[in-house]
């Protein structure tokens, strides 16, 4: 997938992600797009292992399937964030 894909991606899922999990998540646009991207990531990594039984490092396409695996993987990504956050400090 191409980097534009990327971002538009990124963005999209992870302005989803942030509009589903409750509370504020703060930062701006470029911190949606990174959250987005790497939901991405997982959400892909998670699907395939589902799918196949191994872990590859998978990312989805630019569609609507791709984006709801990407959101999903989005808001695991809140949650693992929030957690080490909360018991860091």
């Amino acid at each position: 997938m191409n980097i534009i894909a990327w971002i538009i991606l990124g963005l999209l899922a992870g302005a989803i992600a942030k509009a589903i999990v409750p509370g504020r998540q703060g930062g701006d646009w470029l911190s949606t797009m990174v959250l987005g991207v790497v939901g991405a990531f997982i959400g892909g990594t998670l699907h395939t292992f589902i799918q196949t039984g191994s872990l590859q490092l998978n990312a989805p396409s630019l569609s609507i399937p791709g984006v709801f695996v990407a959101v999903l993987g989005s808001i695991i990504a809140i949650f693992l964030y929030g957690f080490l956050s909360r018991r860091n400090t």
